[in-house]
């Protein structure tokens, strides 16, 4: 039976160019589920730091010996306030839960040494349609407090990582990251080969740019929680995070966006950022603790 997910999708706009989704984690005793989101993204580690063959070989005999190590590929420090890994495994958790996609390849497998940041796309999955062609899903990730700031840094990105050059040097990391036991990997390597034009795969691509921020919105409503509101949510908080979602998405579209890509905006409002990394943080210390 399959689990229920976790994140709740107020916000779905496919009409719109680009597209907008906006999550909530939800609340929980007067509080914004900080601690249940830390330990949902916990659950995804495995399939975001593993290969395609240790996660075949995931099992009773195995999976506490995989699970410590796929916690140190994330970092073997507490330098976690710097570091862009939660942020990659949180849209790691969107794409596979809202979107149904798979993931290609692990980042991690860019690191160069313990404790490096990823360099590149912040995620590498595919989305397979029954009997339709592969969609390449090439996400970035801004795991921020501040949306302005998000917004701004993105949006470089974006126009950096949809250069020529730049891509090709991508497709060629990814192509050689690719496990030949993986069902897509004679496709995807074949729609990233040198010789398939970019114009093909602009096609077949889709870049989920996800944001997250400190939300007024949600900020309220923990207010409101701890002063006696009903836990219920009702049709103003959901008006009210609909506009929020909205404006980001009317902030995120006055900057000059790249014209040949295909974009779908995912929003993620935070309470605070700061109780999201210390739950993750405290997390992944008891599994390294553990496994050691």
């Amino acid at each position: 039976m399959p689990r229920p997910p976790f994140l709740n999708v107020i916000v779905q706009d496919l009409g719109v160019s680009p597209s907008v989704t906006g999550l909530c984690a939800g609340y929980e005793n007067a509080a914004w589920r900080a601690e249940a989101l830390a330990a949902r993204l916990i659950e995804e580690i495995p399939s975001f730091a593993l290969t395609h063959r240790e996660r075949a070989d995931f099992g009773d005999d195995t999976g506490v010996h995989l699970m410590g190590v796929a916690v140190r590929k994330i970092y073997t420090t507490d330098k976690y306030k710097r570091r862009g890994e939660f942020g990659e495994l949180l849209l790691h958790l969107v794409l596979r839960e809202v979107f149904e996609t798979q993931p290609a390849i692990s980042k991690m497998f860019f690191k160069d040494a313990a404790n490096d940041t990823v360099k590149g796309f912040d995620a590498v999955h595919v989305v397979a349609p029954d009997g339709e062609a592969l969609e390449l899903w090439l996400g970035e990730v801004k795991f921020y407090a501040n949306r302005a700031d998000a917004i701004r840094d993105v949006v470089s990105e974006l126009h950096e990582h949809s250069e020529r050059n730049y891509l090709r040097s991508e497709f060629a990391a990814i192509v050689a990251k690719l496990d030949p036991t993986w069902e897509h990997h004679e496709q995807l390597a074949a729609l990233l080969d040198r010789r398939t034009s970019l114009d093909q795969v602009f096609d077949a691509v889709t870049i989920p740019v996800l944001l997250t921020y400190e939300s007024q919105v949600v900020g309220t409503r923990v207010g409101d929680l701890a002063a006696g509101a009903s836990p219920t949510e009702t049709d103003d908080y959901r008006r009210l995070f609909h506009e929020e979602i909205l404006a980001g998405l009317a902030a995120f579209n006055a900057k000059q966006l790249p014209e040949q890509i295909r974009i779908r905006l995912i929003l993620v409002p935070l309470h605070t950022k700061k109780a999201l990394l210390s739950a993750l943080h405290a997390r992944l210390l008891a599994w390294q603790q553990a496994t050691n």
